[in-house]
């Protein structure tokens, strides 16, 4: 099985009717899977560093009844999009996401994210690029916390000198022994072992005062259990630096099991906080 086949077999997991789209974009073809309803309230799902769009399956076979879906494959990560140039920065990045959604032509979205995912999407909206019309951040890293040293120690050698059993080795520590999705985590394996490197655009955590002009309806879910950082730490930040946010924790939850465990329960907490903060139909 090469790298096609296994995407392939991990795109596989999402619903019936899922479509793959491509926009262009002026860093890249971006790949896109997409479900649910044309002309229903679109939601973006953006993956975790090294992870690709089928890591939302679940969520979106729960979500993408109410919702269009729409799950990019980051330019520059492992995936089925192509990069004309690298992001170097994290306003690079929110750009390409502005340049997304204009071509998705589907107006205000709600921006869902995990892990450097959700600190796009914060970024995002803290530039206002584009105007989403919702955050959902799912264990979201350097938004309110930094790493913590020990995951950092763990995961340096499978993304310096990645085998695949370093890379099996490190999920099954992070994820405490849960168990992932064979299909996804074959996709993962490959992904960090077949593909090439690109550089690692830095993530700051926001100042403040930049945190305290954000009013966008915002939703943090903390996994439990991450081994990424302190998840006590990052929900009592994030409660303090967005006080009007909804901050809840998925108690069985680690950093790498969100999303592909526990679709059930973040979906419902996404659907809830989406339907809340869209305007009512006229």
């Amino acid at each position: 099985m090469d790298f096609a086949e296994a995407y392939a077999a991990a795109a596989a997991r999402w619903p019936a009717g899922t479509c793959q789209l491509d926009v262009p974009t002026s860093w890249g073809r971006t790949h896109v899977l997409a479900a649910g309803p044309a002309g229903a309230a679109p939601i973006v799902a953006l993956h975790g560093g090294g992870a690709t769009a089928t890591a939302w399956a679940d969520v979106a076979r729960e979500l993408a009844g109410p919702f269009r879906v729409f799950a990019p494959d980051q330019p520059g990560s492992p995936g089925r999009s192509t990069s004309s140039r690298p992001f170097r920065t994290t306003a690079d990045q929110t750009a390409w996401l502005a340049e997304l959604v204009g071509g998705l032509d589907v107006g205000p979205v709600h921006l869902l994210g995990h892990s450097a995912g959700a600190h796009l999407a914060l970024s995002a909206a803290l530039a206002g690029r584009p105007g989403a019309a919702s955050l959902s951040l799912l264990d979201p890293t350097a938004c309110f916390a930094g790493f913590s040293p020990r995951y950092l120690v763990h995961a340096v050698p499978h993304l310096v000198r990645p085998t695949p059993a370093r890379v099996r080795r490190f999920f099954a520590w992070e994820t405490r022994g849960r168990a992932l999705d064979p299909a996804w985590l074959e996709l993962a394996v490959r992904g960090s072992t077949e593909f090439d490197a690109t550089p690692i655009v830095p993530t700051r955590r926001p100042p403040r005062a930049q945190l305290a002009r954000v009013t966008t309806p915002t939703l943090v879910l903390v996994a439990g259990r991450s081994r990424a950082h302190d998840p006590s730490r990052v929900a009592r930040s994030a409660r303090s630096l967005l006080p009007d946010a909804t901050v809840g924790v998925l108690p069985a939850a680690t950093h790498h099991t969100v999303p592909l465990l526990d679709a059930g329960e973040i979906a419902a907490a996404v659907r809830d906080h989406v339907v809340r903060s869209s305007p009512p139909p006229r």
